[in-house]
């Protein structure tokens, strides 16, 4: 069995630095969590802040905290930083190998999406952003690391894409569209749905975009762990 993430994302056009912030790192007692925050508005205010929460997030994981409370604690640092006045989105994706569980931590407004083979389940309870109020909590699932299991978290700019031309994205559709026309990997489906947002927004997108995939697969014969990271020269910084 073998855990893939993977991350693809992309600055909102004509702007010198993307709001989206996302980092993976290694848990103290095995295994890896991927942190995505999108900062308030867009440019490089929007950066400071998604930086933050995500710098503040990987700090307290790291010390091993539990993940709800490493969210609440970053929501308390950009309140206090703040005055409550900026706020951000937050999702943390971890793959916990000592409990075997994934367990998905949501700020967000927007869906998590489950696949399980054919069914689709979409992790849509109310869930407010962090840095707006003290001891904002998160909604927290935890779901067994299963073969099969795929899980796709995002920032707005993927279901705002379309918007300026009439146009609108089902993830949910166009995740289960690629699973059944082949096995992607992780970052394949990550591609895919930023690609389909690209070309409903003209290759100009209206507001950041960033997905973040993870999916258990059977494959993995052997145990080298990998990471591979593609920064195309004309983004750095975004």
């Amino acid at each position: 069995m073998e855990v893939q993430i993977a991350i693809a994302k992309i600055g909102k056009y004509a702007t010198s630095a993307s709001g989206d912030t996302a980092e993976v790192i290694e848990r103290p007692n095995g295994g890896m969590s991927v942190v995505l925050a999108d900062g308030q508005s867009s440019g490089k205010g929007a950066k400071w802040v998604s930086s933050l929460i995500v710098r503040k997030v990987i700090q307290f994981l790291a010390d091993g905290v539990r993940d709800g409370a490493a969210a609440r604690a970053a929501s308390d640092a950009l309140f206090t930083e703040r005055g409550g006045k900026v706020s951000a989105t937050l999702n943390i994706l971890s793959a916990d190998l000592q409990s075997r569980t994934l367990v998905i931590t949501r700020n967000n407004p927007a869906p998590v999406i489950l696949s399980y083979g054919q069914h689709i389940k979409y992790l849509d309870d109310e869930s407010g952003r962090v840095g707006l109020r003290r001891d904002t909590r998160p909604m927290i699932t935890e779901v067994p690391l299963d073969v099969g299991l795929t899980v796709v978290a995002y920032t707005d700019g993927l279901v705002h894409a379309g918007s300026s031309f009439g146009e609108s994205m089902d993830v949910g559709i166009s995740l289960q569209a690629k699973l059944d026309a082949e096995n992607p990997s992780s970052q394949g489906i990550a591609d895919a749905l930023v690609g389909h947002a690209l070309k409903l927004d003209r290759n100009r997108p209206c507001d950041d975009i960033s997905v973040v995939v993870l999916r258990v697969t059977s494959t993995g014969n052997d145990l080298i762990r990998r990471l591979n990271v593609q920064l195309p020269v004309n983004s750095l910084g975004k």
